[in-house]
């Protein structure tokens, strides 16, 4: 599977709103049309058929879909089967087996965000069709039984952090990228910028987000700062006549420092 890279900034669409679908697509890296959370039950069979009927380049859409172990999940299935879209998000993912109804043809997005999935998220993320993992604070909370996701000041709570953490760490280790959480509070740009700027110093890929305004934001957040790409730049070039560690401008240049320059540079390519 090759690593999922279709921006840092994708934009959630509902999926029974497809006057908003083309909009979405051209604000965003990608668009996500939802077709779980942000869709009331009596509307899901007509967002079914808008999403099938979208004209969208199938390279820069993502399709969520509703839980494996929903009475919808079936209808969604048979919907995509039908589709040129080949990159789902499969919601409330808990057990790497139910992504099996899927067949290679898909690449997926595992969304832990349950206690379940995010135990699980090793196992997920070797599941041979994922291409991702993305995390969620709120319904993961709402799964432990608790009432918010972050303290008064907008910092996550620790069980938030864990899971985010996990999930990263749990991509990683299987090659595959991680996408970080939406930002709820849409006016706190600020807050959204400085949690975009650590998810891409992390090594998130990419943030999901609910509002064309938050895209520019994460745009920046995930895009080397000129001194930041020029010294990344400077020391792989000196890197190329060195052999092991070697002094660059003061600092003790090993391997590790060289795949953070490399992360750098191909974020500004």
């Amino acid at each position: 599977m090759e690593v999922f890279e279709l921006g840092p900034a994708l934009l959630f669409c509902p999926g029974d709103r497809p006057e908003r679908f083309r909009k979405a697509a051209e604000r965003a890296d990608a668009v996500i049309l939802d077709l779980e959370d942000a869709v009331a039950p009596d509307a899901k069979g007509a967002a079914r058929d808008h999403i099938a009927a979208s004209d969208l380049d199938p390279a820069r859409v993502v399709v969520r879909v509703n839980a494996p172990d929903t009475a919808e999940f079936e209808d969604d299935l048979a919907m995509l089967a039908g589709s040129p879209f080949r990159t789902v998000m499969v919601a409330k993912t808990e057990d790497p087996s139910a992504l099996d109804a899927f067949d290679a043809s898909f690449s997926l997005i595992a969304l832990c965000e349950t206690a379940r999935g995010v135990s699980a998220a090793a196992a997920i993320a070797a599941h041979d069709r994922v291409a991702a993992l993305m995390w969620g604070a709120e319904d993961l909370i709402a799964s432990l039984g608790g009432t918010s996701s972050r303290h008064a000041d907008g910092r996550y709570r620790d069980a938030a952090r864990y899971a985010r953490s996990r999930v990263l760490v749990a991509a990683g280790a299987h090659g595959k990228s991680a996408i970080d959480a939406v930002h709820i509070d849409i006016e706190d740009v600020d807050g959204l910028a400085a949690e975009a700027a650590d998810a891409a110093a992390s090594g998130f890929r990419a943030t999901a987000c609910i509002h064309p305004g938050q895209v520019a934001t994460i745009r920046a957040a995930y895009a080397p700062d000129a001194d930041a790409l020029a010294w990344a730049r400077a020391v792989l070039a000196a890197a190329e006549g060195e052999r092991g560690v070697f002094r660059f401008r003061g600092r003790m240049i090993d391997e590790p420092l060289l795949r953070h320059a490399r992360s750098v540079a191909a974020r500004g390519a």
